[in-house]
């Protein structure tokens, strides 16, 4: 579990409410406060705020936040920064590096993958777009700064958020920032930090103990004549907020201790079993396969090589690959009564060839007065018809072979074999080109996926047709 990071999100779609702050100093706070604990820290935000307060002179850049995104590993784009905590510098181009996050678990398959260990701090942008949802979603502990009522207001679409995928809201907690200690109310609620924790209370959410005080000190701490960002732990030492951002240390170092299964660990083990499910898949349809080419009838562990088809029929019943010679030579049998012996067959063939090679080729034998035809149809990859043509399969239901037809009649009957020598009724079989140096990659979890919504796509049309 060591290379499992615990995920620390800070987030609200309020700006100006202190994140970066409480981001960065949180960070050095852990540094300082268990000098062992690996400490990383990185923002989606673009003001570059992380890479000031972090960054050493003459360091070499190994990537940034926008190749963390782009599926690096965290490990490798992490830089040996100040204070003893490490960061991954931040990019003013993640606009289009969001359009990789389809959903709102992306971020947690890449930090479960990402070689960190230790405590990862994430600072998001103030609004909830994907990236601060994933962000939210892989957290181990939220942190929802808020110093007013608007930004306490804002904080029900995060909860909402959470409501609609259904995860547990224990992860969020507010935590009172920026108040102002001269602001008293002659009522049952004395300060701001006392009014904002009920108003929080009698809406469901939860609040640490701790807050952050407004103070001029650590205001100033961003102005300064070297452009510099300073720390409070070395610049602010005197002050109250040093004692606070102290004590929310220790809290936040608590609930690290009592969680022995981060989120990324979890969720890694999620996906361990979830590619275990898909091994199994993958050697099931392995087993499955039939062990000759339909069409030559020779055994595929005898001419492996050539492999350059895959077909399945309709009910997944019948599976397996066909040589690219024995597919080419049938089709123009099949469709132009082309064989080795005639003269055009040669330059047939290969126009022949290239449209399969790029086509999804469709078998349907349909009984029709007492005898069959085939409907043949080539479809795009996109899943649009782009030929057709009806192929009559004269003596084809008494099992009469006609010289012309051989190969395409052993080949449907021996994929669409019914009982009592009839065919299945309303089977079909489609027949699809892959990679001969890698045919059985076509059985992968994600190919295959792609395929099987290629032949639901096949099927819908066959249905209106």
């Amino acid at each position: 579990m060591l290379n499992y990071p615990y995920i620390i999100t800070i987030a609200s779609e309020k700006g100006g409410v202190g994140k970066t702050t409480l981001a960065t100093n949180l960070a050095i706070y852990l540094a300082a406060m268990r000098k062992d604990l690996p400490v990383t820290i990185f923002s989606f935000d673009n003001h570059f705020t992380i890479d000031r307060m972090f960054e050493l002179k003459g360091q070499k850049r190994l990537g940034s936040v926008r190749e963390l995104l782009l599926g690096e590993k965290g490990a490798l784009v992490a830089h040996t920064g100040q204070y003893g905590v490490n960061y991954i510098p931040s990019s003013s181009e993640l606009v289009e590096v969001q359009d990789n996050f389809k959903g709102p678990m992306t971020l947690s398959r890449m930090l479960a993958e990402s070689g960190l260990s230790g405590i990862v701090i994430i600072d998001t942008r103030p609004d909830l777009n994907i990236l601060t949802q994933n962000a939210l979603y892989a957290a181990d502990r939220v942190l929802i700064p808020v110093k007013d009522m608007p930004s306490l207001e804002n904080c029900k679409n995060i909860f909402a958020l959470f409501d609609q995928h259904n995860i547990d809201k224990k992860t969020l907690m507010l935590l009172p920032c920026l108040i102002d200690s001269r602001i008293k109310f002659d009522s049952v609620f004395k300060d701001q930090k006392t009014l904002l924790r009920a108003f929080a209370a009698n809406r469901g959410y939860r609040s640490m103990d701790s807050f952050i005080s407004k103070s001029p000190k650590v205001e100033s701490l961003n102005t300064n004549p070297e452009g510099r960002i300073y720390p409070i732990l070395t610049h602010a030492r005197g002050t109250e907020v040093h004692h606070q951002f102290t004590e929310i240390t220790r809290e936040v170092l608590r609930t690290y201790d009592a969680t022995p299964e981060p989120r990324t660990w979890l969720y890694a083990c999620w996906l361990a079993e979830k590619e275990g499910q898909k091994k199994e898949s993958y050697l099931a349809r392995l087993e499955g396969l039939a062990e000759r080419c339909l069409i030559c009838g020779v055994p595929l562990v005898q001419q492996p090589q050539g492999r350059g088809y895959y077909y399945e029929t309709s009910d997944r019943a019948v599976r397996g690959f066909l040589h690219s010679t024995c597919f080419a030579d049938m089709l123009c049998g099949t469709l132009y009564g082309l064989y080795n012996d005639s003269q055009a067959h040669g330059a047939a063939r290969s126009v022949i060839a290239e449209k399969a090679s790029k086509s999804i080729s469709l078998f349907l034998p349909r009984e029709q007065d007492g005898d069959y035809v085939l409907d043949f149809k080539q479809f795009n990859r996109a899943g649009e018809i782009a030929f057709q043509k009806d192929v009559p399969l004269t003596g084809f239901a008494e099992g009469c072979l006609d010289g012309l037809h051989d190969r395409l009649y052993l080949f449907l009957n021996e994929g669409l074999a019914g009982f009592e020598g009839k065919l299945r009724e309303g089977a079909w079989m489609t027949v699809h080109a892959v990679d001969p140096h890698n045919p059985e990659q076509v059985l992968h979890e994600q190919n295959y996926r792609a395929m099987q919504r290629l032949q639901a796509h096949i099927g819908q049309q066959l249905q209106t047709a």
